[in-house]
């Protein structure tokens, strides 16, 4: 009856942990349910076209109110159209749009929207007129003369924007001001913008320049929601801070957010990032609003200047627009002197962990060209490095078998008396000098090591679409296998807590395996907890990326052949005599 009751009860706990981890593991530890495809951000159905805003708390600038709605057309032909000047660079590919000189032609040439072989390249920036419009323009708001807007054509003198060949647009209007804009890019993701108006009327003119990143809706795809390990959305260094507060859903609530000084701002997606710069040391108010439904708007902004008869006023602006590369953002924070560049990637408390993880995972795929192999040797070294700890904690288990007769015999002679026997177990302790909860040290280490790496796999993009062997062609993802719908020759994909795929079926069994060498626990209900613990935990790992199953086998695999390798040097363990 006894025996009934315990399993009974070991079931129930199990199943409370697998319901309740189904839901934990969604709200804090999401993961994709397919390898990643990141195409442009999925745009609002019927968008118009936005125009240059006002300066945050000034009036707005002439010709800045909005257009008529555009009709929505393809990309392809929203770039057909003409009046463009290309960009290329090893980075990335794209061009300017002459008419109102944004930058709203970007793709990243590294990066592909899939795993498959002829996979497009990732798109960041499309047209205003394009269902996922998303694009960057800088511009000038005045007083009584008039600027150019988003209708605006420009003449280019440059026929290729290039790390070795900058590209100037020009404009005048007809009371004598000259606007320049002088486009420059670096090898990899930031474009410099110097605006310049001159003055050649005959009075003196008040002027404020602006640079914006507009967004039209917000990404559908699951990848690219927030969640409490991962802020996707309106971000920035602002009033001193890095901002991971602002949701689109705040947006869409109609609430608008000002700062008085910005470093840097924009929108971050799980990988890429587009975000507006000043220049160094430059004090700018900045704003996170949405001009329209479903329009998203990061600007920041100078305070009016007077430019007096034939004198000329020239400001900086800087586009980042690409992937969220930790060495590259880390080069541009040291270099270009733009605070916590860095933090775009949302390391979250543990950045001083996760980080040193990642330079070293990331130096260990460099040596080796194998990220899944990376990943074993990482384990490797964090086993070396805790295996003083491990040692306590086989020590600790091996008292615990010695004395396990003991014990046994002390719940036989006080079982009607619970309270009793726990104070003979205590005393039992103190006598043999163990610490029952020493054993749980390494488990306890292990799990900053296990979040540390499972962020590090799913935000860094160095990881993103990095084979192991075999049918692993992505370690940032799940294992594409699946036992349930036959390996995919059935034509859906199982539930997240019925994924379970060869990976997780080889972590279930080196579990199993691993806990079959440790002291059985005393109490009968912990017995049977533990005896289906190892499967559990199959089911609650199966729909994490690869690499944290690669990660957890590695190391099950190296307890394993440590708790044997202890069980040779001292064969008195295993068969532990009664005291």
């Amino acid at each position: 009856m006894d025996d009934k009751r315990n399993w009974i009860t070991a079931i129930l706990l199990s199943a409370a942990i697998l319901l309740g981890w189904n839901f934990v593991s969604q709200k804090f530890f999401p993961t994709p349910p397919k390898p990643d495809v990141t195409k442009t951000v999925a745009g609002a159905k019927d968008a118009a076209t936005p125009a240059a805003p006002a300066q945050p708390g000034t009036p707005a600038a002439p010709g800045a109110t909005a257009p008529a709605a555009q009709t929505i057309v393809p990309v392809e032909a929203a770039l057909g159209s003409g009046n463009r000047v290309p960009i290329e660079t090893p980075a990335l590919s794209g061009s300017i749009n002459l008419v109102g000189a944004r930058i709203d032609d970007i793709t990243l040439n590294k990066y592909r929207q899939t795993i498959e072989k002829n996979s497009p390249p990732v798109r960041l920036f499309a047209p205003g007129n394009t269902k996922a419009a998303y694009y960057a323009s800088i511009g000038w708001g005045a007083q009584g003369i008039q600027v150019p807007g988003p209708a605006t054509v420009w003449t280019a003198s440059g026929s290729k924007l290039t790390p070795t060949t900058p590209v100037t647009l020009n404009w005048a209007n007809t009371t004598g001001q000259t606007f320049r804009i002088e486009y420059s890019i670096d090898a990899n993701y930031l474009i410099t913008a110097k605006q310049t108006i001159a003055n050649t009327g005959t009075a003196p003119v008040s002027v404020s320049s602006f640079a914006l990143i507009n967004r039209l809706g917000k990404p559908t795809d699951p990848h690219e929601q927030t969640s409490w390990t991962n802020h996707i959305g309106p971000t920035g260094y602002v009033d001193g801070k890095s901002e991971f507060d602002v949701d689109y859903k705040d947006l869409d609530k109609g609430e608008a957010f000002k700062y008085g000084s910005a470093g840097w701002l924009g929108f971050t997606d799980k990988y890429w990032l587009a975000a507006i710069i000043p220049a160094k040391g430059e004090r700018v108010t900045a704003s996170i609003t949405t001009p329209a439904a479903d329009n998203y708007q990061a600007l920041f902004a100078r305070a009016f200047t007077q430019i007096a008869p034939g004198t000329q006023v020239s400001t900086s602006s800087r586009i980042f627009a690409g992937a969220k590369e930790v060495y590259t953002l880390q080069g541009y924070e040291n270099d270009q002197g733009i605070t916590r560049l860095s933090n775009a990637i949302d390391w979250g408390w543990f950045e001083f962990f996760e980080v040193p993880i990642f330079k070293l995972l990331d130096w260990l795929f460099k040596q080796i060209g194998n990220f899944g192999v990376a990943i074993m040797l990482l384990t490797v070294i964090i086993r070396a490095l805790m295996f003083p700890v491990a040692q306590r904690q086989f020590h600790s288990m091996a008292q615990m078998r010695l004395v396990q007769p003991k014990m046994k015999a002390l719940q036989e002679r006080y079982k009607d008396d619970k309270q009793r026997q726990q104070q003979e177990l205590m005393k039992l302790y103190k006598d043999e000098k163990i610490n029952p909860l020493a054993g749980c040290l390494p488990i306890v280490l292990q799990i900053p090591i296990f979040y540390a790496l499972y962020k590090v796999l799913m935000l860094t993009i160095e990881m993103r679409h990095q084979p192991f062997a075999l049918w692993i062609k992505d370690l940032s993802a799940p294992d594409p296998l699946h036992f349930l719908n036959l390996f995919g020759a059935l034509p859906f994909t199982p539930p997240s807590l019925l994924a379970i795929g060869p990976l997780a079926l080889v972590l279930g069994i080196t579990m199993f395996l691993q806990f079959r060498l440790n002291p059985q626990a005393t109490d009968p209900v912990q017995q049977q907890v533990f005896k289906i613990m190892p499967w559990m935990f199959m089911f609650i790992m199966a729909p994490f990326a690869a690499g944290l199953l690669l990660y957890w086998i590695t190391n099950n695999c190296l307890s394993i052949a440590q708790q044997q390798f202890m069980y040779r040097k001292f064969p008195q363990l295993k068969a532990a005599p009664v005291k």
